[in-house]
């Protein structure tokens, strides 16, 4: 049983899109998914969009990024994953990137939105995101993939392996090493512990099974048959980034039939540089709009498909 309830007090926030202009407000309402709570914001007009966070953050870590989407003319939607911002738990018979996916689709029937969406999932959100589109076809008109799980393949050495062989100790080092030597560390960690440390506090076991759910992600399978379907896919990765290394976001293009997007940065580039965000899914979001105005007007799958055009590289 899905639901929703605005939250006694509606808190507006802000995500500027750039400098002089007014970011559509973010908002913070609670919904009920299988009777139990979930925190979620929502931000603007326009075509549905979902937006699914990282492992280890929450909806509240990306409220610039949701100002960016709305300022694009979507009606975006954050919510809170199991496990994380105080939303509950799967049950552990639903722990799997599954039973995420299927939780994510009773979540935008529990908000209401009645017709497919634009997703977009960042790192642990985008193997969600790739598996909801997969399971869920109905749902998903577009997806947009940012540094996301999946590929599996990381290299180690001059061999190359499986992220489920990558030992713990190396994602750590490598983590730590994503944020803080950084120029924009000052801009982008208060932004990470608003949600991370909270979450560390509240249900670190979360953290560590979705971070062993992560690891282990091999969806090559599920990006093929979306290729097979033609949907439209943006991936978008950031050449600094040693959480999913370069080999992991070729697998994944090579799956999903596309030559992805590498911009400047780390695995968190788009909390450093939320309007270059903006800028890159622009076109992914205009063919959303007009894949919708078409099945509006009656026009036919391969001649919505064909409006879509597919990224180039930007960084090296």
């Amino acid at each position: 049983m899905a639901s929703v309830d605005p939250l006694p007090r509606d808190l507006p926030t802000s995500g500027t899109p750039r400098s002089g202009e007014a970011a559509p407000p973010l908002v913070w309402k609670r919904a009920r998914v299988d009777g139990r709570p979930v925190v979620y914001g929502v931000a603007g007009e326009g075509h549905p969009a979902l937006f699914l966070h990282g492992w280890g953050l929450g909806q509240h870590t990306y409220k610039a990024v949701l100002g960016r989407l709305a300022h694009l003319g979507t009606r975006v939607f954050a919510p809170a994953q199991p496990g994380f911002g105080g939303t509950p738990d799967l049950p552990g018979r639903e722990f799997s990137l599954g039973g995420y996916a299927n939780w994510a689709g009773r979540f935008l029937e529990a908000v209401k939105v009645d017709e497919p969406a634009l997703v977009v999932g960042h790192s642990f959100g985008g193997g969600v995101a790739i598996r909801l589109a997969h399971d869920r076809p109905d749902l998903v008109r577009a997806l947009v993939l940012v540094n996301s799980i999946g590929g599996s393949a990381w290299n180690a050495g001059s061999v190359v392996k499986t992220l489920a062989e990558r030992p713990i100790w190396d994602w750590g080092l490598h983590l730590r090493g994503d944020i803080l030597p950084l120029p924009q560390a000052r801009k982008v960690l208060p932004v990470i512990l608003e949600d991370a440390l909270p979450n560390l506090v509240r249900n670190p076991r979360a953290l560590w099974k979705v971070g062993q759910l992560a690891r282990r992600a091999d969806l090559t399978a599920e990006l093929e048959e979306l290729k097979r379907r033609g949907l439209p896919v943006v991936v978008l990765w950031g050449n600094r980034d040693t959480l999913i290394p370069r080999e992991s976001f070729e697998a994944i293009c090579r799956a999903v039939g596309t030559e992805g997007e590498v911009v400047e940065g780390t695995h968190s580039w788009l909390l450093a540089d939320p309007e270059t965000f903006g800028e890159v899914i622009t076109n992914v979001v205009d063919v959303a709009k007009v894949a919708r105005a078409m099945e509006q007007a009656g026009g036919s799958e391969p001649e919505r498909r064909s409006r879509f055009r597919p990224l180039g590289h930007r960084g090296t």
